[in-house]
């Protein structure tokens, strides 16, 4: 049998069941540290080998082939002597820092002037640019080293650094451009719209307003193209005839030999090698990721 209850009766029960405190649940915690816990695995994989490379160069060839102790004992801090030394890089170090910066440089230039124009200008063709600058990414770099040989050949520019920097530019100039492209088309029209205004050119507004807008995509494709840059060695090898404008690149293979192997030389270089870049990256990481987000993937 139903029974009525009176109105004053239903107000007083819901207002104690609304009163009793529901039990919380911890909703999102354990996704969060499933996700962390992700991360550090991720990291963790990611710092073992650096840290092999890194003990392996203070170990003896004695120590490094018996592999039963990954710490070093004693440290041998004569190997990065000899990489240095026999490996030639006091004249391979300052040839990369060369092509590195000068390289990079012309990027930025080149890059940013073309990405400000096919984001701002409208003329005919400017989507066969786009579209040929997207083909050009595809079309892998040792495809093209018979065609740059020959021009740089006609031009007189073979075994010159001015010829390999100029091949380094052209290589990393599409996606660089297009990058660029789209770090300025997110930017608001409305500043250069003011600027204009106020009499200022096409020019005057990239150089003045939007170029100082742009840092975080001027260091990410700076640090993208620098890291490509540094670790570059086969177009040297097919472009170079002299082996005293090679890159930092170059010093690692004299320790590649399967008559006389130096393991643990071979690794001391390699740490030299990777030194100077992993500098740069580690000043510059932070910019990275805000300049690909407001470029590459608007």
């Amino acid at each position: 049998m139903n029974t009525l209850l009176d109105p004053a009766q239903e107000s007083s029960t819901s207002s104690v069941s609304q009163s009793v405190p529901s039990p919380r649940r911890p909703a999102g915690r354990l996704p969060r540290m499933a996700l962390y816990a992700l991360l550090v695995a991720g990291a963790l994989e990611a710092l073992v080998p650096v840290l092999w490379v890194l003990s392996g160069s203070l170990q003896s060839a004695k120590q490094l082939y018996k592999g039963t102790n990954p710490i070093p004992r004693p440290f041998e801090w004569g190997n990065f002597a000899t990489a240095w030394n026999e490996g030639g890089f006091s004249q391979y170090l300052p040839n990369s820092l060369l092509y590195t910066a000068a390289a990079v440089l012309g990027i930025l230039v080149i890059a940013s002037l073309a990405g400000y124009a096919l984001a701002r200008i409208e003329f005919p063709g400017r989507g066969a640019v786009v579209a040929a600058l997207l083909v050009a990414m595809i079309i892998p770099m040792p495809a093209s080293f018979i065609a740059q040989y020959k021009l740089l050949i006609t031009l007189g520019l073979a075994n010159t650094r001015i010829g390999y920097i100029l091949v380094l530019i052209a290589g990393g100039l599409p996606i660089s451009i297009l990058i660029m492209r789209g770090f300025f088309a997110s930017q608001p029209r409305e500043l250069e719209e003011a600027a204009a205004i106020d009499g200022a050119s096409l020019l005057g507004t990239f150089w003045r307003i939007i170029l100082p807008l742009a840092k975080p995509g001027l260091v990410a494709v700076a640090v993208i193209q620098a890291m490509g840059v540094w670790n570059e060695y086969l177009m040297g090898l097919v472009l170079f005839n002299d082996s005293s404008l090679m890159p930092v690149q170059r010093g690692l293979t004299n320790f590649v030999s399967a008559d006389s192997p130096q393991q643990q030389i071979l690794l001391a270089a390699s740490l030299i090698a990777v030194l100077p870049i992993v500098i740069f990256y580690a000043v510059a990481q932070r910019h990275i990721i805000s300049g690909l987000s407001a470029g590459a993937l608007k």
